[in-house]
């Protein structure tokens, strides 16, 4: 099976936020997306071998891009942080429940798991995303190195541990 490469995200400037630390981390969910779209063979044996590597190091990756997002969330008083992290929390319980069927032998669609991943990011970054990314840039103001600086806190040092 080709890959197709419709399929493929490509990145965009259009789905920054203006934080460079979550605009990596986007990018490098963009890449784990891509990763995975080019395993795509059509042999279902190489593609749930794949899944099974790669998929916890998706859930490992989401969780710490969440942190860091829900921390800038707190650090602003974000009013919205209530939804987003229940959306966060839901993507993270749909990921681990497909870790739990993969465990008893269930078979996953590498193709049309890496669409719905695919699907959820993006839609996430455009819709979600988009509000406190707005809130963020009404609240903050730049240091005199450029970065952006929100009630004391240095984004580029946002990260959770």
């Amino acid at each position: 099976m080709d890959n197709n490469r419709n399929d493929l995200v490509t990145w965009s400037d259009t789905f920054s936020c203006g934080i460079k630390l979550i605009d990596d981390q986007h990018k490098e969910l963009v890449r784990l997306v891509n990763e995975m779209f080019m395993h795509v063979t059509g042999s279902k044996e190489n593609e749930h071998y794949y899944l099974t590597e790669v998929i916890q190091k998706l859930v490992e990756y989401a969780k710490i891009h969440f942190a860091t997002e829900e921390k800038i969330m707190r650090a602003i008083k974000y009013n919205g942080f209530i939804e987003h992290k229940k959306a966060h929390d839901k993507f993270i319980f749909s990921i681990i429940e497909t870790v739990e069927e993969l465990k008893t032998g269930k078979r996953k669609s590498l193709y049309f798991f890496t669409r719905f991943l695919k699907d959820w990011i993006f839609s996430h970054i455009a819709v979600m995303d988009r509000g406190y990314f707005r809130y963020c840039r009404n609240l903050a103001s730049r240091k005199g190195n450029g970065r952006l600086s929100i009630t004391g806190m240095d984004i580029k040092n946002a990260k959770s541990a």
